[in-house]
């Protein structure tokens, strides 16, 4: 645990020089388990031992802690790609390799450095201020730039439109390592990852002819009080209100005048926020219990079952967009037995995906498979907010095609 002092030759207890380094590294990983609104300046001091009022002679504020705990972790990505910038005069096929396989090297290096941390930037970042917001998204947009540089070279043809699409995908792939603790050791973690990337970037995406003749799903409509009654509507404008402005920025009164109740009514449903949360959450989980038990039932073949699992999936997605982006963002909200609920299911989920995935593709071990399907899921999400989760055949049809790649599924 460290400490306000570090130990010297004398017994003297002195102030560590990197104090203000080791301050944001424990700030961003509690920031990062447990969301802005739920960490105090106290318990940040507390876990360095030493007191609150210490802490401000390096930072004017919580806000101001969290800034640089965000922006570090943008700025590390931004940092070990730099090499990117450096000319390149008349590259071949080769050089271009080696260069793909460098970024994603050195942001997966990154994302296993701070794995404890590295989902503050994807999901905390939003309570960035202003000009904060705008520094992390150019942040982000550098790293997808320089993604984006041999691959332009080895696909000149692709639009600027694919090559978003197709970086994004890369990042949210290597990004995916922090939404997880499944364990391997990271030489294999860094193979698995270059291979992932490397099927990514090479991914041919639908065309527009091509995704008119798949199916697509459009938002599910949120439907009047008086039709599904106030519990239901209770917990559908909650929802989205914890989509729009988050858990802690909404409050019960809001979510009354969104149903047109009093506030007092909600009470006769739920205790308060938190078990509204939790009951949405529920309701999720045996939603996605019951679509696999569906989806599988009959299916022998692990290939196709994968497919038809990504074909529900990407289609709940964009039925429920809300839903993923408050799972991953508000999860921390929950008391401590319904996230260890929500973990359980997230395993139980996870492990159906990996096991098809290993009789799918055998040179892939369990382990390997769960990395693997993090990353396919992870890519719905990411690309579904890039796109807006658009109610359009071709968004959905290049989210499953992503999935597909990412798998190794892809149809015959």
């Amino acid at each position: 645990m460290p400490t306000s002092r570090t130990a010297s030759t004398d017994g003297v207890r002195r102030r560590p020089k990197d104090r203000k380094a080791q301050i944001a590294r424990v700030a961003a990983e509690a920031f990062s388990a447990r969301g802005y609104h739920a960490v105090g300046m106290d318990d940040i001091a507390a876990v360095l031992d030493i007191s609150a009022t210490a802490l401000y002679r390096h930072y004017a504020n919580k806000y101001d802690m969290f800034r640089a705990a965000v922006l570090t972790l943008g700025q590390q990505l931004v940092d070990a790609t730099n090499f990117c910038d450096e000319p390149s005069p008349d590259p071949d096929d080769e050089d271009t390799a080696r260069l793909q396989a460098r970024i994603v090297d050195s942001i997966v290096d990154v994302a296993l450095a701070s794995r404890d941390s590295a989902g503050l930037y994807r999901w905390e970042g939003r309570y960035l201020e202003g000009d904060d917001q705008a520094a992390l998204m150019a942040q982000i947009r550098l790293v997808n730039r320089r993604i984006q540089i041999p691959l332009q070279r080895r696909r000149p043809a692709l639009t600027s439109s694919e090559r978003w699409t197709l970086s994004s995908a890369a990042m949210s792939v290597m990004g995916s390592i922090a939404d997880h603790r499944a364990k391997l050791p990271a030489p294999q973690i860094k193979e698995l990852m270059q291979q992932l990337v490397g099927a990514v970037l090479e991914a041919e995406l639908p065309t527009a002819a091509e995704a008119a003749e798949q199916p697509s799903v459009s938002p599910r409509p949120i439907a009047e009080t008086a039709t599904v009654g106030r519990y239901e509507a209770v917990l559908q404008q909650s929802l989205l209100l914890f989509d729009k402005q988050g858990y802690h920025e909404t409050g019960m009164g809001q979510i009354a005048a969104a149903v047109g109740i009093p506030t007092s009514a909600i009470y006769r449903y739920f205790s308060g926020k938190q078990d509204i949360l939790a009951a949405v959450f529920r309701r999720a989980a045996d939603r996605v219990s019951g679509e696999l038990t569906s989806v599988l039932a009959g299916v022998t073949d692990p290939r196709e079952a994968l497919q038809r699992l990504i074909e529900a999936y990407v289609a709940s997605a964009f039925a429920y967009p809300e839903l993923s982006y408050v799972y991953y963002t508000e999860r921390v909200n929950l008391g401590v037995a319904d996230q260890e609920m929500l973990r359980n299911v997230q395993r139980s989920t996870v492990g159906s995906w990996a096991r098809l995935l290993v009789e799918a593709r055998p040179e892939f071990s369990s382990a390997q498979a769960r990395f693997v399907v993090h990353a396919a899921m992870a890519l719905v999400i990411d690309l579904g907010r890039l796109v807006s989760y658009q109610d359009s055949a071709h968004a959905q049809a290049c989210v499953r095609r992503m999935m597909h790649v990412t798998l190794g599924v892809e149809s015959r």
